[in-house]
């Protein structure tokens, strides 16, 4: 694992790391994904493929029972294979002219935490969300990924 960045916000820990997301031993690995829940590419695809047949079954599932997962929103399966015990599944923007490509890249970061929080999932791995196929330059993601991040560890009420 390489480490880029590290900085304690409020206790809690925040870094920025290149690493095989699918290997980290955290409550929650995060993942880009789309609104269909089928991780065909990118990190969506390495997540299933860790995650054995159950990340995508539950998936699948999850669909089946409530629709598809909208831009800035998220939906949690287990991590099947993997160390990590959920995967919390956003969905980011597609980069495109003219939205607000950046706020619902932040929507998206807020409601990974949110799940995480709920679940009590304090150690949580995310993607560069966005980036790759949906569009979005990985160097401005990332920072907005990170900054979110800081905030939320900041302005958050309950730890």
């Amino acid at each position: 694992m390489k480490l880029f960045a590290e900085l304690i916000v409020e206790e809690t820990r925040i870094a920025a790391v290149q690493a095989d997301i699918t290997t980290l031993d955290v409550d929650a690995v995060v993942n880009a994904a789309n609104e269909m829940l089928q991780h065909g590419g990118g990190v969506a695809a390495a997540i299933a493929h860790a995650g054995a047949p159950e990340v995508q079954q539950e998936s699948n599932e999850w669909v089946a029972a409530h629709g598809p997962v909208e831009t800035g929103a998220a939906a949690v399966t287990s991590a099947g294979a993997m160390p990590a015990a959920m995967v919390i599944h956003v969905v980011g923007p597609r980069y495109r002219e003219g939205q607000d490509n950046v706020g619902m890249l932040r929507a998206a970061v807020r409601a990974a935490l949110e799940a995480a929080e709920a679940r009590e999932a304090h150690r949580v791995a995310f993607p560069a969300i966005s980036a790759g196929v949906f569009g979005y330059p990985a160097d401005e993601a990332t920072a907005i990924i990170a900054a979110t991040a800081v905030a939320w560890a900041v302005h958050h009420d309950d730890p």
